[in-house]
């Protein structure tokens, strides 16, 4: 069995009194990793939040977007379908309850256009083919819906 490490960095410094208070710190914090641009990140707008940069919730669902696109395109290759162009309006419900919250449900909406002559409904089942093997998917104990349009190019 092959193992995969991913390694990351969070970093958050208080300013003012620090969590002398729930209103009195910061939410903001950055993400990084050796090697590449940071991420600036805080929590949603509704627990005080930036709204000008990304949140956990929102990196969640980004991260189950782009793996099934990344496992779409690869199957797409192998099997001879030629993307052109691939979109995802991805939305994540999560639900606030016991104190807590927790995500119930994802739904991707990949939509794809391949060039002219492929096999569109081809294209279209390989959306399941890549739900099955996409990792972050497979992680999750919420449902993950995928909601696929697969159109041909003029």
């Amino acid at each position: 069995m092959k193992s995969h490490q991913y390694t990351t960095h969070v970093r958050w410094s208080a300013d003012g009194e620090g969590t002398k208070s729930y209103r009195s710190y910061s939410r903001n914090f950055t993400i990084a990793a050796q090697g590449k641009p940071d991420i600036a990140g805080s929590s949603d707008p509704a627990f005080r939040g930036d709204a000008l940069r990304y949140n956990p919730e929102e990196l969640l669902v980004a991260s189950l977007s782009a793996c099934h696109m990344l496992w779409y395109l690869h199957l797409c290759s192998v099997n001879e379908i030629v993307v052109l162009d691939y979109r995802d309006a991805a939305t994540g419900t999560l639900e606030e309850r016991d104190g807590s919250g927790q995500f119930v449900r994802v739904t991707l909406r990949p939509a794809v256009k391949v060039s002219p002559g492929n096999d569109l409904a081809r294209a279209i089942a390989l959306h399941e083919e890549a739900h099955r093997l996409c990792f972050i998917a497979r992680s999750v104990n919420f449902p993950v819906d995928v909601e696929p349009e697969v159109r041909g190019a003029p």
